[in-house]
């Protein structure tokens, strides 16, 4: 007579460390100034995110494997959590990165937060229309990373929860049917 498996016999693997560590969120920072790049990779490092930071939206798109170049980083293995960008930089705007991104199969869902020292509500208005999470002026704050980093976790821990729960469900399925099969 077969063994009835239980669902924790199963091989369903619960490894989730595809999923981005809550207490180390990653956080690409796009930025032309020195300065604000040294100042946000702060702001980040001290609300206990990893920074990756570049100086332009082409670098950036290079990190991500999204300038059609092969040997950008293995993006298919990178993991990010957030993209801030400054808005006015030469060459890609920020907005024009924002466009490439939500316009990535791979990279969309990411949110990307737009920074400025410039407050022109119509630029606001069509990068949160184009689907920026947020729109931050410089100097940002303290408050606002630490903001920002709590509702991505918040986010995070949901996604996370959501597939556990499909896991559960699945190994719960499975058992029932070998229950009824008598196997």
């Amino acid at each position: 007579m077969a063994e009835v498996m239980r669902p924790e016999k199963l091989d369903i693997s619960n490894d989730t460390s595809s999923l981005a560590s809550p207490e180390l969120l990653h956080v690409l920072a796009v930025d032309d100034s020195i300065v604000d790049r040294k100042f946000i990779e702060r702001l980040l490092r001290v609300s206990s995110c990893k920074v990756t930071v570049v100086e332009s939206a082409t670098r950036a798109l290079q990190y991500l494997g999204l300038d059609g170049d092969n040997s950008s980083v293995g993006f298919q293995d990178l993991k990010i959590n957030l993209i801030m960008t400054d808005y006015s930089m030469p060459g890609m705007t920020g907005y024009e990165l924002l466009k490439k991104i939500k316009e990535s199969s791979v990279f969309r869902e990411i949110p990307v937060v737009i920074m400025s020292s410039e407050n022109i509500l119509p630029r606001i208005d069509r990068c949160l229309e184009e689907g920026a999470e947020d729109f931050l002026l410089k100097p940002v704050k303290l408050a606002d990373v630490k903001r920002l980093r709590d509702s991505l976790m918040k986010a995070e821990e949901r996604v996370f929860k959501n597939i556990m729960h499909k896991r559960e469900l699945e190994a719960n399925d499975i058992f029932s049917q070998l229950k009824r099969a008598k196997i």
